[in-house]
């Protein structure tokens, strides 16, 4: 069969373009962490709408003058929509009607949109419970894909989705762009599109296995990936299309979701073709690996 593309000739650079960023997006998280939302860290959130664009180095100034020197003013949406937040301080609810009042005295006044209060405690709690759901989906996916197919399948499935969930929270760590419920969900729907992804390679790569008996491994890996690589694109750029689509037109809100999305299914889809089948070559796949066992007697069965 004709190879029309050798992504294995190319699996020791990107290997080690995996490895770089896998390395620096830890570091990253070791050193700054992630810029946790108010969903993680606790704190108090307002919005705001002015009649004219106002100067969000002003509201800062002021809101500094008067004791909240870490909040984070940005405008939302529009320049007549503001949005401020403010880490929590010892739990007290009662900051965002402080803030709003503290601005209309200094003649900044506008038409408070909503206000949201994150207690510290509760905070703290879907930071833990986020972050153990997504490791007991990781072991879960060990467990299916090790069953399904076998244990290298599974080893190379849990090293592609750690390694795309590693490099996405990296990249919020390393640009300082806020983590929150939000994106964390989006971390989760990574995993399941990057899985899905997985399983269509892993099942053909199986399957030529198999069936091919005079190609080196490195070859059927080859034809294996060339023979889902139009049904990979296709997915990829009509689930991009949409996430473009969120991310430009779908607000502030869901921005983050948006963007992580993005991120996910452009690193899942180089993870599914180079983590995976890297993996599974530096394993030392073999067709005996995937030989389907003959049931006990079969040698009998001519006998009478």
């Amino acid at each position: 069969m004709d190879i029309k593309f050798r992504f294995m000739k190319f699996r020791k650079i990107a290997g080690i373009i995996s490895i770089t960023i896998f390395l620096v997006s830890i570091l990253s998280l070791g050193l700054r962490g992630l810029s946790l939302g108010l969903d993680f860290s606790g704190g108090t959130l307002l919005e705001i709408t002015y009649e004219e664009p106002v100067s969000l180095e002003l509201i800062r100034n002021t809101l500094e003058k008067n004791g909240y020197p870490d909040s984070q003013v940005v405008n939302f949406g529009t320049n007549l929509d503001v949005l401020i937040k403010v880490a929590d301080q010892d739990g007290n609810s009662s900051i965002g009607e402080n803030i709003f009042n503290i601005l209309n005295e200094q003649g900044i006044s506008g038409e408070l949109k909503r206000v949201e209060f994150v207690g510290p405690q509760v905070g703290a709690e879907l930071r833990d419970q986020g972050g153990l759901g997504m490791l007991i989906a990781l072991f879960m996916i060990l467990m299916y894909v090790a069953f399904r197919f076998q244990y290298k399948f599974g080893l190379g499935a849990v090293a592609a989705l750690m390694h795309d969930v590693v490099i996405i929270l990296g990249l919020f760590s390393i640009f300082a762009w806020d983590f929150d419920l939000t994106v964390l969900a989006a971390l989760l729907a990574v995993i399941g599109y990057s899985l899905n992804d997985t399983i269509v390679v892993s099942d053909r790569i199986r399957e030529n296995f198999r069936t091919e008996r005079v190609l080196e491994p490195i070859d059927l890996v080859d034809l294996s990936l060339n023979q889902t690589l139009g049904r990979t694109i296709i997915t990829s750029f009509t689930t991009l299309l949409v996430l473009f689509a969120l991310f430009i037109f779908g607000g502030e809100l869901i921005r983050g979701f948006s963007l992580a999305l993005i991120l996910g299914v452009l690193v899942g889809t180089y993870s599914s073709i180079y983590v995976v089948a890297n993996m599974l070559l530096s394993m030392n796949l073999s067709q005996e690996d995937l030989a389907i066992p003959e049931p006990e007697g079969a040698d009998f069965d001519g006998m009478p």
